[in-house]
């Protein structure tokens, strides 16, 4: 049996490092399985299309006249990235590795990568599809997250992303296409969230399909318990203060919340103006200096890190990971951070509520409240056996996230399928 794993990226975002990690644990694991990715292939197990700087340029244009097509009808400049048309893209069902596959297995194919007409001629192979879904875009007019919208559960139009949304505008003729398109598809759609699998059901476009749920793989032994003497000492971190971790790629996303996060720590200064010398922040991805000049406490910028073993020394290095995101499926940073045994203060979100148990392996803030945010920082650094979180919070990804795990959960339903 051949899976080919499919996905724009073979690095870049957390789509593309939770298939990677899958490609990993399906090889390890008894099934051979390759990934075809548009960009850089870093792996043997992995074909890129690109081989040429030709092909590089028409990828540019592929993408940009996909962002064209939207720019001109964007409600702002903040929704610019958060909504793809899927309106071009490769020929890959003609490509040898699709033919020869005996299980299609989409993840995430936006940025101009396969168009839906290109969805539609790999379902007309009638080969078994397994879709990995790392947001909701799949089953939406063209949004990548719904926020509050729910439009998707019928037809789509109205759309709060557009400049002049109506009933029959660009998301209503979006998901129209892509109903035509899987009419006929012979398609299984995998969430990594309960979250996520309870709207993916709802959902217009797979209210008939098979959703079932399976969390995305991470390496335990890359991800583990280190020397967190040492791990500071790696970052030049001191010994004798308290770390918060916040990671985003950008921290100016909206849908990150570092605002939130920001607000969070004013509050809690306020209250409790020893920790001033105390606690400092570490800030991991891209970073804006004016926006850490609002934060109370010493901020220790990082940068981006793409080494797996280096992030693994950034988790031991500190004391608590805290993401304040307002969107969220699964995510793998707290996945990670868990691995590591650093318990993860969040909001209650999406499929947050499925990793973090509340004051067992982390604290479950109260959706974008800022004073229950603090309260759980708060928490986390004065009343909490950080020893017990430590170690459920490793107990929760072995049991739940090891490799061997969800690579047996996929192979079952690959066999299931052929």
């Amino acid at each position: 049996m051949l899976v080919v794993l499919i996905n724009t990226s073979s690095k870049k975002g957390g789509a593309a490092i939770a298939c990677r990690r899958l490609l990993k644990a399906l090889n390890y694991n008894g099934t051979t399985a390759i990934m075809l990715v548009r960009d850089e292939a870093i792996t043997e197990n992995m074909v890129s299309t690109t081989h040429s700087k030709l092909k590089k340029w028409i990828n540019f244009y592929r993408f940009a006249y996909e962002r064209f097509f939207f720019f001109v009808r964007e409600k702002s400049k903040s929704v610019r990235f958060l909504f793809s048309i899927a309106n071009v893209g490769e020929d890959i069902h003609k490509r040898k590795e699709v033919k020869q596959a005996d299980i299609i297995h989409f993840h995430w194919i936006n940025e101009g990568f396969i168009s839906i007409t290109g969805i539609k001629e790999i379902f007309n192979q009638k080969k078994p599809v397994v879709w990995t879904l790392h947001d909701m875009w799949p089953f939406t007019g063209g949004c990548h997250h719904s926020g509050e919208c729910n439009r998707f559960k019928q037809s789509c139009g109205e759309c709060p992303f557009l400049k002049y949304p109506s009933s029959h505008d660009l998301s209503y003729r979006i998901l129209q296409k892509k109903k035509k398109a899987f009419a006929q598809a012979n398609l299984t759609v995998v969430t990594c969230s309960q979250w996520l699998a309870g709207k993916a059901r709802e959902s217009a476009l797979f209210a008939n399909i098979n959703v079932v749920s399976i969390p995305n793989p991470i390496d335990t032994n890359v991800f583990k318990p280190l020397d967190k003497t040492e791990a500071r000492k790696t970052f030049g971190l001191k010994e004798n203060k308290k770390y918060l971790l916040f990671g985003a790629v950008n921290v100016k996303n909206y849908f990150k919340g570092f605002t939130y996060f920001r607000d969070a720590l004013k509050v809690l200064i306020q209250s409790n103006p020893e920790l001033s010398g105390q606690l400092e922040i570490v800030i991991l991805g891209r970073s804006d200096e004016q926006i850490l000049r609002e934060v109370p406490f010493k901020c220790n910028v990082i940068g981006s890190i793409h080494e797996e073993s280096m992030m693994s020394q950034l988790y031991n290095a500190v004391h608590w990971f805290v993401t304040s995101s307002l969107q969220e499926n699964l995510p793998n940073t707290i996945m990670e951070s868990f691995a590591c045994g650093t318990p993860v203060v969040a909001f209650n979100v999406g499929g947050i509520p499925e990793m973090v148990e509340h004051k067992q392996n982390g604290y479950l803030a109260e959706y974008k409240s800022i004073d229950d945010l603090a309260n759980g920082i708060k928490w986390a650094i004065y009343e909490v056996d950080h020893s017990q979180l430590s170690e459920n919070a490793r107990k929760k990804v072995l049991d739940c996230y090891a490799e061997e795990v969800v690579a047996e959960k996929y192979n079952n339903l690959y066999k299931s399928l052929i």
